[in-house]
């Protein structure tokens, strides 16, 4: 049958883990989903109802970004060149006390999914509060989301009395499963640090009821090593274990100060981890010892973290920097080869997102989630490798994205988000905050 959008004569990044590139190939889509991907000598009819035009393009799966806190896009800039506790304690938790709204929060959040999107992310997955807002916007753009609530044991927006988080967090759920193929409701418990052991259990039971994931940040910092072990005689990671919490369905956000021992732990119970290195450096957290964990087998996603920690939520950025920092961490160049990264970012971060039958590869029955990167750029010529899309290239040379087989954003124009709308909205709201 005729097919939705024909991509045509294009180069072609089937499978960012295997590294291969064809030449001149085609992706056919039909009703969301791939129906072909391979050399256009071999496929029949040139017919479709919208035909895209892939010469000096390269065409591969969507970027997956696993960690961020997208209505913080309004705190962009606002306090940098601090350490986490500073910068927490002393700046974002009063910014996010007297600035988030469930408005702030849509508006913020429909920015950001405009910026992941121009910058070739087709998933996310976000922790919040009001993050049913979240899931509106990402939902009003087209983007894939893991869209999870947030849970600590403070004063939040949308939750003033803590005693209520879990409730909260279940209702979040129950408005949200099932109730869009692109949002995929989960919790988000802040930090061992500042939710309690009963609240971390509780929302453990409350993720298994519904069958959804738990997203955590752990070990983050030398400083959250310190508190734990002082109180508890063991590291953030080894307490999570021991309170039960930890299983393939529990995402581990940092672990920069995860030891052998941890990562044995993460291994054994199946815990896949998301290195955020921007953030970790430009908060001097550390870093992550990204060869250590996968010698341990530890599966392992990439994110960007929120706006007001990186600043940026270009995954082509995130690539760059974690493949370069991890070899000058090891003192080894070839500690971490480009294509490791590039897998992270597309199908083993698809994997970890738990999108069931979404693998992060250009294959028919895949779901198309596609972005076309435009190499008529001196900066991406010559491309001998797709280990250059780690090196060289960045959202920036994003032209087109296609996400469950719907046109998002075309020749460099969004489809779905009225970005003048959604600036001047943040704009107005940062005059507050100044």
């Amino acid at each position: 049958m005729e097919p939705d959008i024909l991509i045509t004569d294009t180069l072609l990044l089937p499978d960012p883990g295997r590294n291969t590139l064809l030449p001149t190939g085609c992706v056919a889509i039909r009703k969301g989903t791939i129906t072909y991907a391979g050399p256009m000598n071999n496929y029949g009819s040139q017919r479709a109802k919208h035909t895209i035009n892939g010469r000096g393009m390269l065409t591969m799966p969507g970027l997956v970004n696993l960690h961020g806190h997208a209505p913080m896009t309004l705190f962009r800039g606002l306090a940098d060149d601090l350490e986490l506790t500073d910068w927490l304690g002393n700046h974002i938790f009063p910014a996010e006390a007297n600035h988030v709204n469930p408005e702030m929060v849509y508006w913020c959040s429909t920015l950001a999914a405009a910026e992941m999107i121009l910058s070739g992310t087709t998933t996310t997955a976000d922790g919040y509060f009001f993050e049913t807002e979240v899931a509106r916007a990402f939902a009003d753009a087209g983007l894939r989301a893991v869209a999870a609530q947030g849970i600590i044991d403070f004063p939040a927006p949308g939750v003033p009395d803590p005693k209520n988080n879990i409730e909260a967090a279940a209702s979040f759920i129950n408005e949200w499963q099932g109730k869009n193929p692109l949002i995929k409701p989960a919790l988000f418990a802040h930090s061992p640090y500042t939710c309690s052991n009963a609240t971390l259990q509780k929302a453990k039971q409350l993720a298994r009821e519904y069958n959804v994931q738990l997203y955590i940040h752990v070990a983050e910092t030398e400083h959250e090593i310190s508190i734990i072990q002082e109180s508890l005689g063991r590291t953030p990671i080894q307490h999570l274990h021991a309170l039960g919490i930890l299983d393939t369905e529990t995402i581990c956000v940092h672990c920069v100060w995860a030891d052998h021992d941890d990562m044995d732990i993460l291994a054994g119970q199946g815990s896949p981890v998301i290195l955020c290195p921007q953030s970790n450096l430009k908060l001097a957290s550390g870093m992550a010892d990204l060869p250590a964990m996968l010698a341990h087998e530890v599966s392992a996603g990439l994110g960007t973290d929120g706006c007001a920690s990186n600043n940026s939520l270009d995954m082509f950025r995130e690539m760059d920097v974690c493949a370069k920092v991890q070899k000058l961490h090891k003192l080894d160049p070839v500690a971490i080869p480009a294509k490791t990264i590039l897998a992270m970012a597309t199908t083993d971060g698809a994997s970890i997102s738990g999108f069931p039958g979404h693998a992060g590869v250009l294959l028919p029955g895949q779901p198309a989630d596609i972005i076309l990167i435009d190499l008529q750029q001196s900066h991406l010529t010559p491309l001998y490798t797709p280990d250059l899309l780690v090196y060289a290239a960045s959202g920036a040379d994003v032209r087109t994205v296609i996400i469950d087989g719907r046109l998002v954003l075309e020749q460099g124009g969004l489809l779905t988000i009225n970005i003048n709308k959604t600036l001047d909205r943040v704009r107005t709201m940062a005059l507050a905050v100044q």
